[in-house]
């Protein structure tokens, strides 16, 4: 398989670029992908941040539930939601909230769902006013994923992370920085240098020093999204059994308000 990604080094600055435009959709590749280069910089001192980025109009627009294939390759009677596709996914999920290089998201557009997970993975987000903040799970009857009930939690607090999944509500880059899943908003056409900016401030460093405060930071996250994920992957496994959840999917698909009867 082609790789799904662009990587560049400036300086002491990674750059991966996620190159599966227009949406990025989430798949097990892709994710085992970017976790792979993370982890790739983990003894080297050259690089010392990296900056996830995306092609396209998407920074990752989740699972793909227009494909006919179901999303992630699931949704399937032999692979549901929730399944092993699903599991494996959440696997490389876990992988990116264990590494030690800091970690800036540069988020040009909609980043939903696990696509939200994604961006929250990272130590912090830049967004663009075009950017889309969104856990929409609940819009589509089915329980949030990719470790979003450890990640939003452990940003944004217990009572703005409730916020975000029950409402299901899309942030645009400003909202989002004012409720905690962004750190800045610049616009579109500066969003890219100034996120390599931020990390080349990060950078000059001394990189040993880095890792460590890092991992002293996040001690423990990459065990609790494992946990975590474990429970969400059944959840969805029930749920996506459910008239709701085809309702939602449907729904989300046709660009209206769900008709949910709680069957």
């Amino acid at each position: 398989m082609a790789s799904q990604l662009g990587i560049d080094v400036v300086g002491n600055v990674a750059i991966i670029e996620m190159q599966t435009p227009p949406h990025n959709f989430l798949t097990t590749s892709l994710i085992a992908e970017i976790a792979d280069a993370l982890e790739s910089y983990e003894h080297n001192a050259t690089v010392r941040a990296a900056v996830l980025c995306a092609q396209g109009r998407s920074f990752c627009a989740g699972a793909n539930f227009g494909s006919d294939d179901g999303p992630l390759g699931a949704g399937s009677a032999s692979e549901p939601i929730g399944g092993s596709a699903t599991e494996q996914l959440y696997a490389w999920a876990a992988r990116l909230c264990a590494v030690s290089i800091p970690t800036i998201a540069a988020v040009q557009g909609p980043a939903i769902g696990g696509g939200l997970g994604l961006a929250m993975s990272t130590n912090f987000r830049i967004a663009s006013p075009e950017a889309r903040f969104s856990a929409n799970f609940a819009a589509l009857g089915i329980h949030q994923g990719f470790g979003l009930s450890v990640l939003l939690p452990e940003i944004l607090g217990p009572s703005r992370a409730a916020e975000v999944l029950l409402s299901a509500k899309r942030y645009k880059g400003d909202e989002a920085v004012a409720m905690g899943l962004a750190d800045r908003c610049v616009p579109g056409d500066e969003l890219r240098d100034a996120a390599i900016d931020w990390a080349g401030e990060i950078a000059v460093n001394a990189p040993l020093a880095l890792r460590a405060i890092n991992r002293t930071l996040r001690a423990g996250l990459a065990d609790r999204v494992r946990a975590a994920t474990k429970h969400e992957a059944e959840q969805q496994r029930i749920l996506s059994a459910t008239a709701d959840a085809a309702e939602g999917i449907r729904a989300v698909s046709e660009r209206r308000a769900g008709n949910f009867l709680g069957e």
